[in-house]
């Protein structure tokens, strides 16, 4: 697997400028307002260059996207640097109520393809080229190296557990090509599962259980009134009452999603969370914690969290302190050698209640 081993962030939102090192797990920990998730807010942003969204997620204010605004900042400047030093990366600048791209570039080595290439793609556009640029040609390696591994970096968010929340709706049977970001399709997708991975399924229905003692099963079948359509039910133990999502407390329903994101055969190649441990008990962010390391053995992980709990089940090396000193957002690795002598004595959660690590909590 060819990971992505770097992002170089210049002039977004709080971030002045940073060239940050990635893992295949990576935990980011720091005080409220210290950044944290303006990190991950990079890959929203890359998500909507991909999908030809950009103007619209400017929505005619590009000075919240600026560090300190376009009087400060006239220009912001990602680049995602993977293995190889192949890298795609792009320059946003600010025209009056929107961003354009000032430039858009890549760079990919000598391989069986032929000739590398490092330059300018396009400049001047006010939505993505790359897509264009990397299909424009056959067996261009950017379509194998390093698109396909950007446009499925996905950003999951499962607070959403009000009665009008996505995972608790009904979904369309037939919506089982991935699982979506908000868990829109979570019914249909663990039916999937069931059908064609049941491996898979069992070990999300086991960690379920581990979480949740009182669950017996999912019961996932297509409505009898609507065939094409299917909602999220179960059994209790010892139990033949009716329940479904609505019956789930918030944090089970949010173990639920997690299970199924962490533990699917397709993963996404990176996968970004945001506070994942929101609303669960100890015992399940042990279990988070176990599903996350497992997770990282195939794909990309990073995280913003503020559970001192979480935090202790990872090792210094996966750790990034992100600090705000009041004017820009920087980012560091944890310096293990010099945390040996307090390891064998504290947890990691317990050096960050201390302010050893830094980054306050």
């Amino acid at each position: 697997m060819q990971n992505l081993c770097k992002v170089k962030i210049e002039g977004f939102k709080s971030i002045a400028k940073t060239e940050l090192s990635l893992n295949n797990l990576n935990i980011v920990i720091g005080a409220n307002g210290s950044g944290k998730s303006n990190l991950i807010g990079v890959f929203r942003l890359l998500e909507r260059v991909f999908s030809h969204n950009l103007q619209l997620f400017v929505a005619s204010q590009p000075d919240r996207l600026l560090h300190h605004g376009r009087k400060v900042t006239p220009a912001l400047i990602i680049d995602f640097v993977f293995e190889q030093n192949e890298s795609y990366g792009f320059t946003l600048k600010a025209e009056q109520d929107r961003l354009f791209f000032e430039e858009e570039r890549v760079k990919y080595n000598n391989n069986l393809w032929g000739r590398g290439y490092e330059g300018v793609i396009a400049v001047g556009h006010k939505e993505s080229h790359f897509r264009e640029f990397v299909f424009k040609s056959v067996n261009n390696p950017l379509s194998i190296h390093i698109f396909p591994k950007l446009e499925n970096s996905k950003l999951y968010h499962f607070h959403d557990t009000s009665d009008s929340s996505p995972a608790k709706r009904t979904a369309h049977l037939s919506d089982n090509r991935f699982f979506r970001s908000d868990a829109g399709n979570l019914p249909a997708y663990l039916y999937w599962l069931k059908q064609k991975h049941p491996i898979n399924y069992r070990h999300i229905v086991e960690h379920v259980r581990l979480v949740a003692p009182f669950f017996d099963d999912f019961i996932l079948e297509p409505l009898r009134l609507d065939e094409e359509k299917i909602k999220l039910e179960w059994q209790q133990k010892g139990s033949d009452a009716y329940f479904d999502a609505y019956s789930l407390s918030d944090g089970t329903l949010r173990f639920i999603c997690l299970a199924t994101l962490l533990l699917q055969p397709t993963p996404p190649f990176l996968i970004l969370l945001d506070e994942p441990e929101l609303g669960l008990h100890p015992f399940a962010i042990r279990i988070l914690a176990e599903m996350l390391e497992v997770a990282s053995k195939d794909v990309q992980v990073l995280l913003a969290t503020q559970s001192v709990t979480l935090l202790n089940h990872f090792s210094p090396k996966d750790v990034i302190i992100a600090e705000n000193d009041g004017l820009k957002t920087q980012f560091r690795r944890l310096p293990e050698n010099e945390l040996s002598h307090w390891l064998g004595e504290f947890s990691l959660g317990e050096l960050w209640e201390k302010n050893v690590l830094g980054g306050r909590p």
